[in-house]
């Protein structure tokens, strides 16, 4: 269908959201954004903005009104999905998730219930009394995670290796809950996996599998990404044991449309499961999907909320999440201060196998202390793709050589980044 002259509402300006708004630009759509902040950098690149409140939802159905919106998307941010499931249902706009599926998708308790229900491993938890006491707590087997039961990004997150520990950061937890819950989990030291799902019509496909690289680059921090390599060691044994399982899992909630990845870990020969996001990943990886399987996420969410229909024709015959090429996110993380100086993103953009890049921060801004711990910390993002793993680590290797980031004083500010003689030792 052709999307030409409809309007799209963007629900945030972030500086993520940008890519959803050059993305439909480049449909011929025209993007309006909407937020409470003047100078947010979606409203910069769109075609109009306003100053309406993403969590006023009276006043963002009234927009939509009065401005004859077709359609309206939000892209990379749990907390957001319940005002966008409450505004499209008041506005009669095309919504591609109930408030239902919604909840179970952005609270981890819910998610790990119906795991259960369908005999899928999830990580080991803890039930505590609350108010919490030291003496429950020092019956826990450590280390241990806490971390707020309806959060993303990495927020709120903290490793415990005793009791005092784990008194002090399940305070530290709560804050960032909106619910005021918090799990308790072992804490699991193993490599890590992504399966990314694209739902259309009630059918329910695998798009593609994702080996993620963690790296503990602070030492009072959880581990944050540093790669993602596509297609996964573990994509056929995924497909032979969890995949079909996955499958009536969603279609058992009444998915219908969307995009959905879940994260989890991979060890003693098991997948074990530890969130879900029914949204787009905020780390991209539609762009590799889109690359090597021809089938754009993105494009696909945009289409629904402006028709309803995610798209032309059924897209279960055109995936394969087995890919022929190699692909890679190469994720960058950067140690908090102002940046001084960016060098190698032209170079970087200028090699051949190089599929996207997308910068976090600019030269001149601040990373806060805040972000210790959190995806915040992610200073660049870099997409690539190659024939094989071989030629995918030299350009990755090309690509680490190129960046370089400086602080005001010009101290290096990168943190140790993805070591690819780890991707070439992967059996």
């Amino acid at each position: 269908m052709d999307l030409r002259g409809k309007k799209l509402l963007v629900l945030g300006g972030t500086r993520l959201s940008g890519e959803i708004i050059k993305q439909a630009r480049q449909q011929g759509v025209c993007v309006l954004v909407t937020d409470y902040l003047e100078d947010s950098p979606g409203k910069k690149i769109a075609d109009k903005s306003f100053m309406v409140s993403t969590t006023d939802v009276g006043a963002v159905v009234k927009l939509l009104k009065e401005e004859q919106i077709d359609g309206m998307i939000t892209g990379f941010i749990d907390s957001m999905l319940p005002y966008y499931q409450e505004i499209c249902e008041k506005a009669g706009i095309p919504c591609y998730g109930t408030k239902k599926q919604f909840e179970l998708a952005t609270n981890k308790i819910q998610f790990k219930e119906l795991c259960q229900a369908f005999d899928i491993p999830t990580v080991k938890g803890y039930r505590l009394p609350y108010p919490f006491d030291l003496h429950s707590l020092t019956q826990l087997s450590y280390p241990v995670l806490t971390k707020p039961a309806d959060n993303s990004g990495g927020r709120g997150i903290y490793i415990c290796k005793d009791a005092d520990e784990l008194l002090i950061n399940l305070e530290k937890s709560l804050l960032f809950s909106p619910r005021k819950k918090v799990l308790v989990e072992e804490y699991m030291d193993c490599k890590e996996a992504t399966a990314f799902y694209i739902i259309q019509d009630g059918v329910v496909c695998l798009s593609s599998m994702a080996d993620r690289h963690v790296k503990k680059v602070q030492e009072d921090t959880i581990p944050l990404p540093v790669a993602y390599t596509f297609p996964s060691k573990h994509l056929k044994r995924y497909q032979e044991t969890l995949d079909p399982i996955v499958v009536k899992m969603f279609e058992s909630i009444g998915m219908r449309n969307g995009v959905v990845f879940i994260q989890m870990f991979v060890g003693d020969d098991k997948f074990t499961f530890y969130e879900m996001g029914y949204r787009l990943t905020g780390s991209l990886e539609y762009k590799i999907i889109s690359a090597l399987n021809g089938i754009d996420p993105l494009q696909m969410m945009i289409h629904f909320a402006l028709t309803g229909s995610m798209h032309d024709k059924p897209i279960k015959p055109l995936l394969n999440p087995n890919y022929k090429e190699w692909g890679c996110n190469l994720t960058f993380l950067s140690k908090p201060g102002t940046i001084g100086k960016i060098i190698g993103i032209n170079r970087i953009k200028a090699l051949k196998a190089v599929i996207d890049v997308v910068p976090a921060y600019d030269e001149g801004d601040t990373i806060p202390l805040s972000a210790r711990g959190t995806l915040k910390q992610v200073i660049l993002r870099v997409f690539a793709s190659a024939e094989n793993r071989e030629k995918l680590v030299d350009i990755m290797d090309e690509i680490n050589r190129s960046f370089q980031v400086f602080s005001e004083d010009g101290e290096n500010m990168l943190l140790d980044g993805f070591d690819t003689k780890e991707f070439l030792n992967i059996s």
